[in-house]
């Protein structure tokens, strides 16, 4: 029988997740060295390729903008110089300095006091700071402050609507209730099941699939109709 459209239960989530882990093994993701290369990591990296940001990044270190509070201090105009290659260097130099005023400013220049906060505070405080979107909120919120907050981005997406996964809606949020409703909230768990996803899409359910080379053919909806 074909796969047809379906809400999934946990088993199909985890069924998944196990096939995806057991191809690709654990992924020890994300990228960066540290929470504040992290943070940085996940504003920069925003319509750009991650090989435009380590170039960013890297020109952050060598002016020494490379602190909260380096960068509460560091005129806007010359913060976008350093980090051009990363692309909408104007809308992400206010973005980094707009995050690091709240560290600075609310947190007493304690990153460590705001991560501390409840993940649900986290996400709605970092939701609030200008730039920051729902998928750089939960980036932080899993894999700096290390709690537990599903990252749903176009690769999550692609993955899911292939399955035939039918979450209610097309909202992010929608997306996000389907893993965090059906999954124990664990931050390890979400951490693992994202940076799989990543790895499958970027590999092999890119924009035109290698179905034949899918782990997860026999249970997808597209892989099915390759065959």
């Amino acid at each position: 029988m074909p796969p047809k459209p379906r809400k999934p239960k946990n088993a199909d989530l985890m069924d998944v997740y196990q096939r995806l882990y057991r191809e690709y093994g654990p992924r020890n993701w994300w990228p960066g060295e540290g929470p504040f290369e992290i943070i940085a990591g996940a504003i920069l990296t925003q319509n750009t390729a991650w090989r435009n940001v380590r170039l960013a990044l890297h020109n952050m270190r060598e002016a020494r903008l490379w602190s909260f509070q380096a960068l509460h201090e560091v005129e806007k105009d010359r913060l976008a110089s350093v980090i051009r290659p990363s692309g909408y260097y104007n809308q992400k130099a206010r973005k980094l300095k707009e995050f690091a005023a709240v560290v600075v400013n609310d947190f007493g220049g304690s990153l460590s006091a705001m991560l501390a906060l409840d993940a649900t505070v986290l996400r709605d405080r970092l939701l609030a700071v200008w730039g920051i979107g729902e998928e750089t909120a939960d980036d932080i919120v899993l894999y700096v402050a290390n709690k537990p907050s599903f990252v749903i981005d176009a690769y999550t997406r692609r993955i899911v609507d292939r399955l035939g996964w039918q979450t209610g809606g097309s909202a992010y949020a929608d997306y996000q209730n389907m893993f965090t409703r059906l999954l124990p909230k664990d931050a390890q768990l979400f951490n693992e099941y994202h940076a799989l996803l990543d790895a499958h899409a970027s590999r092999v359910c890119k924009k035109k699939p290698l179905c034949s080379e899918c782990t997860l053919g026999d249970i997808c909806m597209t892989g099915y109709a390759a065959q």
